[in-house]
């Protein structure tokens, strides 16, 4: 299948051609056509699957086939939950609309709102933001949001998981019920997802695509195990300072471990820095900008700083700390592995944490390939820990959700 397949106007395919996105993805192939027919879209894809510009296409066709005259109201809205992917998002909608007569504005957190409200003077079509910035315009009525025909919620599970359901659900409030949307999340389970389903989508078509990093060759997975901490940071430095290793990201569970970590590393001579959800946006986007563009860079970063990162050529994913659950997992190796290069994702166990590792095969349905390093062995047995099985609904809830209607899904109130 060919991009020319979608009908896409030409303009776009020549964008398309120009940034080298030669074949759709598997995510491309299903989104794409249904939002460009007027359906409504409930899709799971993790990053790296090419979902960005799943909805970025169908958003600027849709502008192509339906010209309108002057208006100061953005005619289409695409919500990010970080000011980093906010961004990524804009530049996708830059490159894919270099051709056409369009104009985007990206509004987020982390910079002074004066600015942002400059950029809003001039007519725009395309409006990318964060919930929180966005709602703070909205109420200040320096955004009208009664003329929005599409609506695109990108990475929805992270937006739940950072507090931001009650901001969308206020911006829903202000958007007529006639919006054409779409719900992109890496995960379709949970109540939280179910929720803004329910409230945003007129009869979905529901599209799963496995996420390309959890269960491909273009990702390594590969399974260490630890006798302890000081264990664990040996093989750690071992494998950070191999000549493959260019750019590893190292992930740990709490701020504090990842402070700590990072001192150990920088007084080892490693090239490494920290993230965590402390840093204000102006540091944060330094230390970003420092990883990204220089050689043989460590980050540590624990999961809320490391929301919305989209960095090109991470060659080593290191969960340093056993992700607790598997959706958190398959988010942290998603970040190597992407445009058709390589990736290593690198998990060090301790033996406390094979309840962690069984949690995650469960979720992955398959088992981590365990290795050692020579002279680095564990002491502790190398047996394969036992998959977590699922606990058994209690009477009591099941017979509650038994007596529960059921909620029909639809946006319209």
């Amino acid at each position: 299948m060919n991009f020319a397949d979608f009908d896409l106007d030409d303009r776009l395919l020549e964008a398309l051609r120009e940034v080298h996105f030669n074949r759709p993805t598997p995510i491309q192939q299903q989104a794409i056509p249904a939002l460009m027919a007027g359906e409504d879209v409930l899709a799971g894809a993790a990053t790296g699957t090419g979902k960005t510009a799943a909805f970025v296409l169908p958003v600027l066709q849709h502008i192509i086939d339906n010209p309108q005259g002057y208006s100061p109201n953005p005619r289409a809205l695409l919500l990010a939950p970080t000011r980093e992917l906010a961004l990524q998002i804009r530049q996708v909608v830059k490159s894919l609309s270099r051709h056409l007569d369009l104009r985007s504005v990206a509004i987020t957190g982390g910079l002074a709102q004066d600015k942002q409200r400059a950029l809003l003077t001039q007519p725009y079509q395309i409006l990318i933001a964060t919930p929180g910035r966005l709602l703070n315009l909205v109420e200040q009525d320096e955004i009208d949001l009664s003329e929005l025909e599409l609506v695109m919620i990108d990475e929805a599970d992270r937006m739940l998981d950072m507090g931001q359901g009650p901001d969308v659900y206020a911006l829903l409030d202000a958007i007529p019920d006639s919006f054409q949307a779409g719900l992109f999340s890496a995960t379709l389970s949970g109540s939280g997802i179910e929720r803004f389903a329910q409230r945003m989508l007129d009869d979905p078509t529901i599209i799963q695509v496995d996420a390309a990093n959890h269960d491909s060759d273009q990702v390594q997975q590969l399974l260490y195990f630890a006798d302890d901490r000081e264990h664990k940071q040996t093989l750690l430095r071992t494998l950070l300072q191999d000549a493959s290793c260019e750019k590893a990201l190292v992930f740990c569970n709490k701020k504090s471990r990842a402070i700590e970590l990072n001192d150990c590393l920088n007084a080892e001579g490693l090239a490494s820095q920290v993230l965590h959800g402390d840093f204000i946006q102006a540091a944060r986007l330094e230390r970003v900008k420092r990883f990204s563009e220089h050689p043989k860079q460590v980050l540590v970063a624990t999961d809320v700083a490391a929301r919305g990162l989209d960095i090109a050529n991470i060659t080593h994913v290191i969960n340093f700390d056993v992700p607790l659950r598997g959706d958190i997992y398959i988010h942290r190796i998603g970040r190597t592995g992407r445009a058709q290069q390589m990736g290593i994702a690198i998990t060090l166990a301790e033996g406390h944490e094979f309840k962690d590792i069984a949690r995650i095969e469960y979720h992955l349905n398959k088992r981590l390939n365990i290795t050692t390093m020579p002279g680095l062995e564990a002491r502790l047995s190398l047996n394969k820990p036992t998959r977590a099985k699922k606990k058994p609904h209690k009477k009591k809830l099941a017979k509650k959700l038994a007596k529960q209607p059921a909620k029909k899904s639809s946006k319209r109130r």
